[in-house]
This record gives structure tokens, C-alpha cells and sequence, in this order.
């Protein structure tokens, strides 16, 4: 399947979820090429994340374009026919706006999107697993995800048919490949789920998902009444996507849009998976690439949040790898400490107001702010009343030394094993 080729890092395009303005920040800082992000409803996390508004476009599209960046708005929900009007508004900013492209799986949103001049990208939720379905699509598709289910080779055989036959867009340009590389993934095929609907009334299809499957449940035999062992394992919930350490051949297969999952995760895990997928695509390219690195890589996005690591059916897998514990398995958390109520550029000190916890010399820190992102640190020159100090009690004003500047309401936080 492999094919001898030489790849340079702007090939190659990372991803990454922006679910709020600290986690648009914190993928820029680590090395992101794009970002996606949903408004209001009609995206797959319209109830699960902070999502922006219709005025947030024109800022974001603003921040991405200043710092390099493309920008896609999610529009991938199912689309009733009283939808449509609110689809068509949607659609219709975003292009006032100067989004580079949505990312949709509705033909409603796909037509109305390249009958106005907007650049479409087919989302997953399409499941598409063959060159005939992609042929179809770019008529209207620059970019297409494929099927989450699909296995190297058979990413290869649709990448190869792509080159051969010269499959392109309607911009002229030859289709584009686009994968999940990292993140959450879900019991249903290519996240098409109807259980949230089932068991609760809410869609998932329409972003209201509940994580009904990440619930325990027992699995018994309805005619012998035994009860059939699974080890202990979240019977519908699989573990967390990671390709890191075969991210080689994730590229050799013809993926060139690595896509990070996360819209409702955190600040710090997009910036920690950002400069990790970062750090290796480069790597990839220069001829760095070891197994010794990709083991340090795979110990840094644990420590932010994960429901433990497979590689998906990317590797041919045809059985899920499954939680065995509810939740995050992350190494690290964050404790909240307090805010930032000043801040001195020329000595880089932080004036720190702590609320919730103390701070003692040499923790992990984050700071967390909408324009700041994520700044990562150690508590240093910690002082009280300008006074040096091993420690801060909670409701104590003190500072520290930043290695990068913050702003005033930023959040601290210090990270400890979990």
C-alpha cells in the first residue's frame, strides 16, 4: 500500500475544533493551519458546547485570517424544510463574512452553499467509503472527510484514484483527502446516531446529543439470564481516536487534512493535541519520525482529556476498543485557582488574586483567557506583599513571573496527577 513519496509540513493541513474564542487562541498558538466552529444550531455540537453566534463570524474570521489561518463553519446537521430559511441565513453570512468554507452533509445546505459561491467541504456524517461517492460529490465538494470506518488501504485505493483519474473540485483543484486523526469517537457509523433520539428525545442528528453511549451497561442473555463479561468495559463506548504513532502511514495513504476532534473540550487539550500532531507531521517530513518520539507524544495528550487510546479501523481493526472506566482517563486536571487582576509587561509578573485554592512554588500552571488562550507555566518568584514566598493561601493577592504575557480575568489554574 505504502508508496515512496516526499511530503513538505505545508502539504498538510491540521485542523483543529474551536468551541470558544480560548480555544481558537490556543490552536493558533500550537501550530494549527485551520479551524472549525459552529453558530448557534445546524452543527453536531449545537447543544454540547459553547457555541458562537451569527456576530461572532466577523471576529473569527478576522483573528484566523491576521494569524494565517482557514476557517470552516459547521454546518452539518439533518435540515427539515423549517429549517431552511434559517440554513440559507446561516449560509449567507458566513459568506458576508469571508469563511473560507462549511463543512456540510446535507444536500440542502451543500446546493444552497455552491449556488451563492461558497466553498463546500463533505462532512463525515456523509459516510463516504468509495471513488464512486466521491466522484458524485465534487461536483459540489473541494474537500470530502471519508467514513471514519474505512481502513488504510482502502483510503489509499480512493487517494490513488483521486491522482489517476485527476478527480477535482469545482475550483479546479484536485479533491482533497480529509481524516479524523484524533479525538472522541462514536458507536454509530460515521456519527449517524438515532440512541440520544431513542432513549432521550434528543437528536443527536440535530447536535443535541446526550452520550447516551458512554453510559455502563450490563449485557445478559435474555433466555439463559447469564450475564455475558466484557471485562468490565463501557459496552458503547469506544476509547478515544489516536494516530499519532502511525502517522506516517496516515499520510502515505493520502490524507492531507488531518482533522482533531473536540468542539466541547477544553482550551488546553486543543493546544496539546495541536503542537503534538504538529510536532509530528514535521517530523514525518524531515525524517525524524521514531517510535521513541511518537511514545513521548502519546504521554502528552494523555495528560489532557481522553477516554484511553486505539487507532479506530484506520489499521484494519474489526472489533472497538472499549472505555473501561467512565469519563476522562487524563494523567493531568486542572484546579482553579483564581484570576489575574493586573498584569507588568517589563518584568512579565502576573498579579494574581486566589479564590478557590492555594499555589505553592513549582506547581503546574495554566492560564486561560479568550485572547491570552492558553499560556502553560510554572509557578516561579511567587511573592506576597513583594515579599518572596514557598506559598499562597486561597483569598491572597500575590505574583509571579509569566513566560508570556496575560491580561486582566485571565484564569489560573494548577494542573496535578489525576
Amino acid at each position: 500500500m505504502e508508496r515512496k513519496q516526499t511530503l513538505s509540513r505545508d502539504q498538510i493541513e491540521i485542523m483543529a475544533p474551536a468551541g470558544s474564542y480560548e480555544s481558537l487562541q490556543a490552536a493558533i498558538a500550537a501550530g494549527a493551519d485551520s479551524v472549525y466552529f459552529g453558530v448557534e444550531g445546524l452543527n453536531m455540537r449545537a447543544r454540547s458546547s459553547s457555541n458562537f453566534t451569527l456576530e461572532d463570524l466577523a471576529r473569527i474570521v478576522s483573528i484566523t485570517r491576521e494569524h494565517g489561518l482557514k476557517s470552516y463553519l459547521t454546518v452539518n446537521t439533518i435540515i427539515y424544510d423549517e429549517d431552511l430559511p434559517v440554513m440559507r441565513r446561516v449560509i449567507d453570512r458566513a459568506k458576508a463574512e469571508g469563511i473560507t468554507a462549511i463543512i456540510a452533509s446535507d444536500m440542502a445546505a451543500i446546493l444552497y452553499a455552491r449556488s451563492i459561491g461558497v466553498e463546500v467541504h463533505i462532512s463525515t456524517q456523509l459516510n463516504v467509503c468509495n471513488t464512486e461517492a466521491v466522484r458524485h460529490y465534487a461536483q459540489w465538494a473541494d474537500v470530502i472527510v471519508l467514513a471514519r470506518e474505512l481502513s488504510l488501504p482502502q483510503i489509499e485505493r480512493i487517494h490513488r484514484a483521486i491522482e489517476e483519474e485527476d478527480i477535482r473540485g469545482p475550483h479546479g483543484d484536485r479533491i482533497k483527502i480529509e481524516m479524523f486523526a484524533h479525538g472522541a469517537l462514536c458507536m454509530a457509523v460515521s456519527g449517524k446516531c438515532y440512541l440520544s433520539q431513542h432513549i432521550a428525545g434528543c437528536s443527536a442528528n440535530r447536535g443535541a446529543c446526550q452520550q447516551i453511549c458512554r453510559r455502563s451497561y450490563e449485557l445478559r442473555d435474555r433466555e439463559t439470564g447469564e450475564e455475558i463479561l466484557v471485562e468490565n468495559r463501557y459496552l458503547l463506548s469506544p476509547k478515544d481516536l489516536c494516530t499519532i504513532g502511525f502517522l506516517d502511514k496516515f499520510l502515505a495513504a493520502g490524507v492531507r487534512v488531518l482533522k482533531i476532534e473536540g468542539r466541547a473540550r477544553s482550551a488546553e487539550y486543543v493546544k496539546r493535541v495541536c503542537e503534538c500532531y504538529d510536532e509530528a507531521t514535521r517530523a514525518i517530513c524531515e525524517g525524524s519520525y521514531t517510535r521513541e518520539r511518537c511514545d513521548a507524544w502519546e504521554k502528552r495528550l494523555a495528560t489532557v482529556f481522553n477516554r484511553g487510546f486505539w487507532g479506530g479501523y484506520y489499521q484494519g481493526s474489526p472489533i472497538v476498543d472499549l472505555n473501561t472506566e467512565y469519563g476522562s482517563s487524563a494523567t493531568k486536571r486542572k484546579v482553579y485557582v483564581g484570576k489575574v487582576t493586573n498584569f507588568f509587561r517589563r518584568p512579565q509578573v502576573a498579579e494574581i488574586t486566589t479564590e478557590a485554592s492555594d499555589l505553592n512554588e513549582g506547581d503546574e500552571i495554566l492560564f486561560l483567557g479568550e485572547t491570552t488562550g492558553v499560556v502553560e507555566s510554572y509557578a516561579t518568584g511567587i511573592r506576597v506583599d513583594e515579599k518572596p514566598v514557598p506559598h499562597v493561601e486561597r483569598k491572597e493577592v500575590c505574583s509571579l513571573h509569566t513566560p508570556q504575557p496575560v491580561r486582566r480575568g485571565d484564569k489560573l489554574y494548577k494542573l496535578v496527577d489525576a
